[in-house]
């Protein structure tokens, strides 16, 4: 089971800050989780025997879409006909 000290590691990993009252509720919330876990790893699963599966691929077909400027016009930020998103690093 996870313990506050896994879950204080789990959180630096993260990046979230956890205050001392989140940590207790963490934890526990953790370790239902896990026991969640447990159980399902008791269940039998049903096999199948068939193998005469293939990937069924059907052809692709062009189709209009909507126009860039209708697909822009809510955009909060767009840059050269595309939508802008921040930067992550």
């Amino acid at each position: 089971m996870i313990d506050e000290n896994d879950v204080r590691h789990i959180a630096e990993l993260a990046d979230v800050t956890v205050t001392s009252g989140e940590l207790k509720k963490f934890t526990s919330q953790f370790n239902t989780i896990l026991e969640y876990f447990d159980t399902l790893d008791c269940v039998e699963g049903v096999t199948n025997e068939r193998t005469d599966r293939c990937n069924n691929f059907r052809e692709d077909e062009v189709t209009h879409s909507l126009p860039q400027e209708e697909l822009l016009a809510n955009a909060s930020e767009k840059e050269e006909g595309f939508f802008k998103a921040p930067k992550v690093m």
